[in-house]
């Protein structure tokens, strides 16, 4: 094992750790997908309490590069999401954190946190899911609060792991 890879593991291991001991309130779970394998994990992430996405819990996947943390991991959900910065068909997200803003301060616990903070402060002049930016660039708030309703009622709504 190279120093560079060593040095990878000792950080996803610190991470997991930390995640495991400090409660992330965004996440109902975050961890390997296989404990043999520390560059694919998986989360749960949470609506948003007091938004249209209170009560629905997302699958997520996560992709760790091997030069984490230097780059950022790829994160997608699994889980269909009505979001405007989301893809719909991919799950992929539009988020300059996970791009052109990422930063090695970054964990993957926080930047799932990003991600949920996200969800009340979309971004629709940049969509991935054009038809939700468009009800929020029309002004149409009640529509497109009804559609993500919809969405967390129909997909999203699970029981805590």
């Amino acid at each position: 094992m190279s120093a560079a890879s060593a040095s990878l593991n000792r950080r996803l291991i610190q991470e997991l750790h930390k995640s495991r001991t400090e409660q992330n309130p965004a996440l109902s779970y975050l961890e390997p997908l296989d404990d043999s394998d520390l560059h694919h994990w998986h989360a749960g992430l949470r609506g948003t309490p007091d938004s249209p996405y209170e009560g629905g819990v997302w699958d997520v996947d996560i992709v760790i590069p091997d030069n984490y943390p230097l780059a950022p991991p790829t994160i997608t959900f699994k889980t269909k999401m009505c979001h405007p910065n989301v893809h719909i068909e991919t799950g992929e997200i539009c988020l300059d954190l996970l791009k052109a803003e990422w930063s090695a301060a970054y964990t993957i616990s926080s930047t799932m946190t990003a991600i949920q903070t996200l969800l009340t402060s979309p971004e629709p002049d940049s969509p991935l899911n054009v038809d939700a930016a468009a009800l929020l660039r029309s002004g149409d708030t009640v529509g497109y609060e009804s559609l993500v309703r919809y969405y967390v009622w129909r997909y999203a709504q699970k029981h805590e792991m």
